[in-house]
């Protein structure tokens, strides 16, 4: 069983923000989420105040709350840091509707450049051109027509631009943290 199985879902943690009095989407802190863990090495007790501040709560309601939201945060740095390049952004699943499912990339996005804007020009500076080009790219994903009709057309529509911001989420991981993953190199991974 690899990491990620174990990473909780959209409807679980919307659930969960639900039990906490929230109606905001999990996929916009998801994208917050791993902009941070990219470019700050976002910390458990970080994400966990984040989460509550994003939730309009002082502290998870029960410690299973807390180890779930705090499940979250780890199971995403190992997808992002595995050699298997597995990482998904968090977003509804087939069980809702596409327009639900655009806007939920949407908020991904938007969560994600959010992070990358206050984070400043500093950063991007050391970015290689196909960075650069994929996180300017995703400008267009925050803009994107979330009032859709289920269709093949839009649903691989919808496929193409949420792999885009996968591939962006592992592009900015992988060059922020040389060697992890190890895609290249058979070397050990220091901890």
């Amino acid at each position: 069983m690899s990491p990620t199985d174990e990473r909780p879902d959209f409807s679980t943690l919307a659930d969960l923000f639900l039990l906490h009095g929230s109606m905001q989407s999990p996929s916009f802190l998801d994208g917050r989420l791993c902009a941070e863990l990219a470019l700050h090495d976002l910390g458990p007790e970080a994400w966990l105040e984040e989460v509550c501040l994003g939730l309009g709560v002082e502290q998870p309601r029960d410690r299973e709350s807390a180890e779930t939201l705090l499940a979250w945060r780890r199971q995403t740095l190992e997808a992002l840091a595995d050699s298997d390049l597995n990482y998904e952004p968090l977003l509804p699943d087939e069980l809702f509707s596409l327009a639900e499912r655009a806007r939920g990339l949407q908020e991904w996005t938007l969560g994600f450049l959010e992070v990358i804007a206050d984070a400043g020009d500093d950063p991007r500076e050391s970015w290689s051109a196909a960075l650069r080009e994929a996180v300017d790219d995703l400008a267009g994903i925050a803009d994107i027509e979330t009032d859709i009709d289920d269709s093949a057309e839009n649903e691989n529509d919808l496929f193409a631009l949420s792999e885009h911001a996968r591939m962006a989420a592992m592009l900015l991981y992988t060059e922020q943290h040389p060697g992890q993953p190890q895609v290249e190199s058979s070397e050990p991974t220091r901890h």
